[in-house]
């Protein structure tokens, strides 16, 4: 397929930080700003590829089942995806080697900024993200995807916020003090278990106080409407795809679809195949036009306004057909030959992910 004339892709969610902590070593920085071949994301494949920025993820590995601890290199990746419908329930994460590990990979992003000379910025205001996209600087916003380093009295969270987070998904799929994430199964609906814990809607609570944003990728279907009952910020799923498409736990469904639409928010499609494909297989042959087609059931249920892109790059196997973020043209090309007009794509590239994080941080 040939690419297109570039369009600009703000992306809602990547795991290049947890690659760059697995990988370890003081140069990781530096492997990230000049690219080494490796991943799905780093500065030289972004620039090629039009990736102009997007929210950069924290995830806490789950601990070895044998020691308990999740040390630097004991790495689960954020999206394992069994083939089947064998769900996994991964264990539990203590609070202090989850912020141990979030307090890495924060270093990372920090140095990442400072090394760069410009290139690469920290975004705390979609102003910020405005000015990075004309300067031509990769505009990074802090997340973290599960809420495992977060103490009951919130300090922590205070102390992200000002280091940058505004985004935070309560979990990942596994269960914590706030709630339980959705396992990864396939065929299954989204409703696997109880939602939210007293102690999850008053961290609901808190990310609404200081406009963090919330996101609903990894909860399930119980938890999701919890938020929706407690929040009175714009529901948004990060990198979810269509349920009715591909009957995976981790996907939404059109009722889900139909609230984030109501509430003004965003659902970013994801790239990961198991979310792609009918029956969840683990297989990087997927066609690209997949992506096109939950995009186009997206927009059907939720809106033009309310679909982005969530790439899950560096977190899962991709389509062949994008394979790392060089690729991001090849589905901008896939979108213009399945007739959407210039000014969709661009919402759906970067200018949704600007509005409603406008709308949630206020800035």
């Amino acid at each position: 397929m040939t690419a297109s004339p570039q369009v600009p892709i703000f992306d809602g969610h990547n795991d290049v930080l947890l690659r760059l902590y697995k990988r370890g070593g003081a140069d990781a920085p530096r492997a990230f700003l000049d690219g080494e071949g490796k991943g799905q994301l780093d500065l030289p494949m972004a620039q090629q590829g039009g990736f102009a920025g997007g929210l950069f993820a924290i995830f806490v590995p789950s601990p070895h089942a044998s020691t308990g601890q999740a040390p630097t290199g004991a790495i689960v990746t954020s999206a394992p995806q069994p083939a089947g419908n064998e769900a996994r329930t991964p264990p539990p994460v203590e609070l202090a080697p989850a912020q141990r590990a979030v307090f890495t990979m924060l270093s990372l992003l920090l140095r990442i900024e400072r090394e760069s000379q410009g290139r690469v910025r920290i975004c705390r205001s979609v102003a910020d993200i405005e000015e990075a996209l004309k300067d031509g600087a990769l505009a990074s916003v802090l997340h973290i995807e599960g809420a495992e380093a977060i103490d009951a009295d919130f300090e922590l969270l205070d102390v992200l916020h000002a280091a940058g987070l505004r985004s935070l998904g309560p979990v990942w799929s596994r269960s914590n003090a706030f709630g339980h994430g959705v396992p990864f199964a396939c065929p299954s609906s989204p409703d696997t278990g109880p939602g939210l814990t007293d102690l999850g809607k008053e961290l609901i609570r808190a990310c609404n106080h200081l406009r963090i944003l919330i996101d609903l990728s990894h909860l399930n279907e119980r938890g999701f409407w919890d938020v929706a009952a407690i929040s009175d910020a714009p529901l948004v799923a990060t990198h979810s795809n269509a349920h009715a498409l591909s009957p995976h736990s981790r996907n939404v469904t059109d009722k889900q679809l139909a609230a984030i639409r109501d509430t003004g928010g965003l659902v970013g499609v994801n790239f990961a195949v198991s979310f792609l494909r009918p029956d969840g297989r683990h297989d990087g042959d997927t066609p690209l036009d997949l992506v096109v087609d939950h995009l186009a059931h997206l927009l059907e249920h939720a809106g033009e306004d309310c679909v982005g892109i969530g790439s899950d790059f560096d977190g899962a196997k991709i389509p062949s057909g994008i394979g790392n973020a060089t690729g991001l043209p090849n589905l901008v090309a896939a979108m213009r030959a399945r007739q959407f007009g210039e000014a969709l794509i661009e919402k759906i590239c970067f200018r949704n992910w600007l509005r409603v994080l406008r709308k949630t941080w206020g800035v």
